[in-house]
């Protein structure tokens, strides 16, 4: 067992590795992560709404039901059958607490769906903001690429230039910037 787990951290630690090195890449799986949330969370709501309906319906056939038995209470006592009236006036009295036990699901429901619409909000503006750094990186990357392939002509004409983003100190701050930001996203992903 302890092989596996060697080879499981060994394996976890290679992919970490190769995603810091890839930050591009991190961003993508974490989105597709966040997408697999998102429509998790929509579920679970789909879910929850089905059991809430199903729960409103059981509330009201309970209802009519204590309605019925106290109809025929009052039909009974009217009548002066006490021998109908107790015994009806015990089925209400079981009914009732089945209601209200019926009444607090359907208030627990309500909650876990307001929670769900709560997570799937905040999934919602996570993903959309790893899908903007995700844009950014890649707009970063090629623009990293076009100057690299032009900086041929630069060094042709001995033109150097201290804001050109070729430069190896700006390279190593925006790798670390962007690193910083990724970081910042993992955080905010894992509250």
């Amino acid at each position: 067992m302890g092989l596996i787990e060697d080879m499981n951290r060994f394996l976890e630690s290679q992919i970490d590795d190769f995603l810091s090195k890839n930050p591009h890449l991190e961003l993508q799986v974490i989105g597709a992560q966040l997408a697999e949330q998102e429509a998790d969370t929509e579920q679970l709501i789909i879910d929850l709404r089905l059991q809430e309906k199903q729960t409103e319906k059981e509330i009201l056939n309970t209802a009519q039901e204590i309605k019925n038995w106290y109809d025929r209470v009052q039909k009974a006592t009217a009548a002066g059958r006490s021998d109908l009236a107790v015994p009806a006036q015990e089925r209400v009295n079981a009914l009732l607490p089945q209601g209200n036990q019926l009444w607090g699901k359907m208030q627990g429901l309500k909650e876990r769906i307001a929670k769900a619409q709560e997570l799937l909000q905040t999934i919602k503006s996570r993903r959309a903001e790893v899908k903007a750094k995700t844009t950014a990186a890649q707009a970063a990357r090629t623009q990293a690429a076009v100057n690299s392939s032009n900086s041929g002509w630069g060094s042709a004409n001995n033109y150097t230039s201290i804001g050109n983003s070729a430069d190896p100190l700006d390279a190593q701050f925006r790798r670390w910037e962007a690193d910083e930001e990724l970081e910042k996203l993992k955080r905010n992903l894992s509250k």
